[in-house]
């Protein structure tokens, strides 16, 4: 207290000094004031259980690893892109900004999860698109839950495992349970579950519940198989679409950095003709990337993916019309 004010601590922080913004990006210093189009947000959030040797690194310094190896593509955004046939923004002035990360307090769970929802909640009642940098799955949690007031929404979850545990450790908001507790929230009306392989912590039970929720699960078999437009028909029309995006969701050519590697992944073009192809169908609003372990990396590799999968994004959004001089 001082003379009868309450001092209250931020809950966000700026983009470290020495350390680049994503992409080159403007930095962003206060949320509340903040007027953009989208915004890059890093949640270093690790739930409070673990099963692996911490020699073998941590999620939390995952937003800033990507923002460090993202300068690659600054000073160059506005160059012809043969993903897109044009520049990223489609020749759209856009305003993209960097605003750090959400500041995280290992002994207090329960008021990180607060902490980060709140910030998403400000950035949507702004009209500004979160770009969510984890930090693993457990983040995705309170992200959704500030979306209480901004759908329907439909879940794209890509990810090697199905997420779906009611607790570990008789905790309920870890990175087993994100796509259960999604599954519970009103505004929630589907999730399609999209490069499943191997086994992980879901045992037949999850995976009998997840189908009775009305689940889409498409295995990586299966995605290969059968290709991504036809998983894109599988897909319902919705007004809104997030994209929840596991690191592990992807081969480990492409994503290495990562605690459990598994073989058979979604591919560079598979996962981008995705997003184009849901943003053709609807508004993208907004998405995640997680459980990145930059400890794990080989030579960056992960990171690099990364920064170009948050450009994806942007170019089909702009692409699509959903933002820039043309957005509706």
């Amino acid at each position: 207290m001082i003379e009868g004010v309450l001092i209250m601590k931020k809950i966000t922080e700026p983009v470290p000094e020495g350390l680049p913004s994503f992409a080159g990006f403007p930095g962003c210093k206060d949320v509340e004031k903040l007027i953009a189009d989208a915004a890059i947000i890093g949640i270093p959030y690790k739930s409070p259980y673990s099963v692996t040797d911490p020699e073998e690194g941590t999620v939390i310094t995952a937003p800033d690893a990507i923002r460090r190896h993202s300068k690659r593509y600054a000073g160059r955004l506005n160059h012809y892109d043969f993903d897109f046939g044009g520049d990223i923004f489609a020749g759209h002035d856009l305003k993209i900004v960097d605003c750090g990360n959400v500041v995280m307090n290992p002994e207090e769970h329960s008021k990180n999860l607060k902490n980060a929802s709140s910030v998403i909640k400000t950035l949507l009642n702004k009209g500004v698109v979160p770009f969510v940098l984890g930090g693993d799955h457990g983040t995705t949690i309170p992200v959704l839950r500030a979306y209480k007031d901004y759908g329907p929404l439909f879940l794209v979850h890509v990810d090697a495992h199905i997420d779906f545990r009611n607790e570990r450790d008789g905790f309920k908001y870890g990175f087993s349970s994100p796509m259960r507790r999604a599954s519970e929230m009103p505004w929630i009306k589907g999730i399609v579950h999209i490069g499943l392989r191997g086994s992980g912590s879901a045992r037949k039970q999850e995976v009998d519940l997840a189908r009775k929720y009305g689940s889409i699960i498409v295995s990586a078999e299966e995605l290969h198989r059968i290709g991504v437009e036809r998983i894109i028909e599988m897909i319902p029309q919705a007004e809104g679409y997030y994209f929840s995006i596991d690191a592990d969701g992807f081969d480990p050519s492409l994503s290495p950095g990562v605690f459990y590697p598994s073989p058979g992944g979604l591919t560079y073009y598979q996962i981008t003709g995705l997003i184009k192809g849901i943003a053709k169908k609807g508004r993208i609003s907004g998405f995640d990337f997680v459980e990145y372990v930059p400890g794990l990396d080989v030579r960056n590799l992960t990171a690099i993916f990364a920064g170009r999968l948050i450009l994806s994004f942007i170019g089909a959004m702009a692409y699509s019309g959903q933002i820039g001089k043309e957005a509706i």
